[in-house]
């Protein structure tokens, strides 16, 4: 390059990181309009008792906005939910090619959700959404943009693959594809080949490390194009719909009520009170980090949030109070498994949307056995903090001075240390009180409900506790958004997936066989292989897809045989859950180990306890209808 001249190339940083701070802006602007849309529109439905309609369809857009753009705004985070196990292992030219390989299928996904948005936009053009006040084009134009950031933003890590990666895995590419089209000129491409096709594709993705989400982008325009069955337009249209439910803005309301939480304070005063009630108790840490995470769970909704929220904070204090560390982030994994039936769970709100099952339903369901797995979880803990930990450090009982950050003993803790904790724990509370009684009273949706936590979150730890500042303020809302648009994001092109296995009857073929099945071996060899199912495929595809695709491949099956829909799906979520936390590939495991300053294969063994712990619980609740449905009234 000649002096003075300057390329794209020399000034990329500078334009990923410009793009990149314009996605977080407008994905900040989009949660934070939709927040306060909503809340509007629950100021005029039950205080004016005069509905606006419109607010729905415009904070319908804004979840569709932080689906497509929050995921372009993850992209460039580089927080998209991937499986790399085996690319983690891998080393020189080889971890290259996956890194290439894993960047041009995001390009790939990417431009078709680009190009078969343009399509779709045209054919609406002119149309208006159902109130007749809006344009109906508001909902495809976050596909078309988001797409095209995600394109330049697969761009950027293309370049940052070496040439050999680069043109290697573009060789494997082309050859693949190659192959594939000699072989369809030869012969034609049935539905069920195509399904297979997709499936190769989606686990040759997945074992080189391409993000969950796209690994199922990637299977489904396969099978669009190998079956020519249906128009490219079909690949939005579907994505679209996926998030178009205004049920499913509850999701990155509640993850931004947990962030709002750890932003202002709330949720370290609330962790240093409930240690203030136990940490007389010998291995009392444990017991708190366990109520800990049942109250967030019940708050955030977000497991990712909840285990990053509650283990900073409980990590360091009980790796000073003489915990062992690695058995400290095992308990925390195994309490998020736990969490997963606390509401108001994400995967619950998932679930009942596309398995068309009670939230509010589940959400009572789910109580009693979070009850049942953290009393286990919690005798199991004091047990092993007592054989683990030393004379010395159990003589150390008090625990609330590393919570405070000060030297003094629990002896002399001050009384506006206590103060400031109680003040902390009555916050939450309240926020509790509204989300449980708003929900579970009828009183609102979940999401309506959400929008008001947030609000609450903001105001009244803004003005009690006076930490947020306008730099964390602001930051917050990116998070959010990214972790929102991460979840969304899978959601979307898991719905494409869904809907090919609908087309292709495969939910009532899997009913049919598993009924069959059952009336040969009984119910309890369905539940067992439904247990195994989840589990194992939790662990793969992160959880929430699992349950995207396989919650409405087994509920009519379950129905048939005369299982009841909560039961069940309480099943489902806790198997994912354990599946999501399990070693070696659980992703959720994964975080809690970067929470807590351990390694995967050191946290394995000592999880293995706390797991078969909630796996026996499972078993209960299999078993034992009543465990889920005497909260119900069924």
């Amino acid at each position: 390059m000649l002096p003075g001249k300057s390329t794209f190339f020399s000034h990329r940083p500078r334009v990923e990181k410009a793009l990149g701070s314009l996605m977080g802006l407008v994905c900040g602007l989009m949660m934070a309009g939709g927040v306060i849309v909503v809340f509007i529109g629950v100021i005029y439905r039950y205080f004016l008792l005069n509905p606006l309609q419109w607010t729905d369809e415009v904070a319908t857009s804004s979840l569709i906005g932080v689906t497509f753009l929050g995921g372009a705004l993850t992209l460039y985070r580089n927080e998209h939910i991937g499986v790399q196990v085996l690319r983690n292992r891998l080393r020189g030219v080889w971890e290259q090619i996956a890194d290439g390989f894993s960047a041009w299928m995001i390009l790939i996904v990417s431009a078709g959700l680009t190009w078969s948005s343009v399509p779709m936009l045209r054919s609406i053009a002119g149309q208006t959404t159902s109130s007749g006040l809006l344009p109906a084009d508001i909902y495809y134009y976050p596909l078309l943009i988001g797409g095209a950031a995600m394109c330049l933003f697969a761009v950027f890590n293309l370049l940052r693959v070496s040439l050999p990666g680069l043109g290697i895995s573009a060789g494997i590419i082309t050859a693949g594809a190659g192959i594939l089209s000699i072989w369809m000129s030869a012969i034609s491409v049935s539905p069920t080949m195509g399904l297979w096709i997709m499936l190769i594709v989606i686990i040759v993705s997945l074992l080189a490390g391409v993000p969950v989400a796209y690994s199922l982008g990637a299977g489904g325009l396969a099978y669009m194009g190998v079956t020519h069955s249906m128009p490219i337009t079909e690949f939005a249209q579907e994505m679209e719909s996926g998030t178009e439910n205004f049920v499913l803005l509850a999701i990155p309301f509640f993850i931004l009520a947990g962030l709002v939480m750890e932003v202002n304070g709330m949720s370290r005063r609330l962790i240093a009170f409930l240690d203030l009630l136990l940490n007389r108790v010998r291995g009392g840490l444990s017991l708190v980090l366990i109520v800990s995470m049942a109250v967030f769970s019940g708050i955030s909704g977000s497991k990712s949030a909840d285990v990053v929220a509650v283990g900073s904070v409980m990590m360091p204090a009980m790796r000073k109070s003489g915990y062992n560390n690695d058995d400290s982030v095992a308990l925390l994994a195994a309490t998020a498994v736990m969490g997963e039936t606390i509401p108001p769970c994400i995967n619950m709100i998932i679930l009942g949307y596309v398995a068309n099952v009670s939230i509010s339903g589940l959400f009572l369901a789910g109580i009693l056995p979070a009850g049942i797995m953290a009393v286990a979880l919690g005798i199991t803990a004091v047990i092993v903090a007592r054989r683990t930990m030393t004379s010395m450090q159990q003589n150390c009982r008090g625990s609330s001075r590393y919570l405070e950050g000060t030297k003094a003993t629990a002896q002399r803790i001050s009384v506006r240390y206590i103060a400031s904790a109680v003040g902390g724990a009555l916050s939450a509370a309240v926020m509790i009180v509204i989300i449980v009684g708003g929900i579970e009273g009828g009183i609102a949706t979940p999401t309506e409900v959400s929008s008001v936590a947030v609000i609450y979150a903001l105001v009244v730890g803004g003005l009690a506790f006076r930490e947020m500042t306008w730099r964390s303020f602001s930051e917050f809302w990116v998070r959010s958004a990214s972790m929102a648009g991460m979840i969304l994001f899978i959601v979307a092109a898991a719905q494409m997936l869904a809907y090919i296995l609908t087309v292709n009857t495969i939910p009532q073929q899997m009913a049919a066989a598993l009924t069959g099945m059952a009336a040969s071996s009984g119910t309890w060899a369905f539940l067992l292989i439904s247990i195994a199912m989840l589990i194992i495929m939790g662990s793969v595809l992160e959880g929430a897809p699992a349950l995207i695709i396989f919650g409405p491949l087994l509920l009519p099956a379950a129905t048939q045989l005369g299982i009841n829909p909560l039961q069940f799906g309480i099943l489902l979520i806790i198997s994912m859950g354990i599946g999501l936390f399990a070693p070696p590939l659980g992703v959720g495991l994964y975080t809690a180990c970067a929470v807590g300053r351990t390694s995967m294969e050191n946290v394995a063994r000592p999880v293995v306890k706390y797991l078969a712990v909630i796996m026996v619980v499972l078993l209960l609740i299999a078993f034992i209808p009543a465990i889920t449905l005497v909260v119900p009234g069924y």
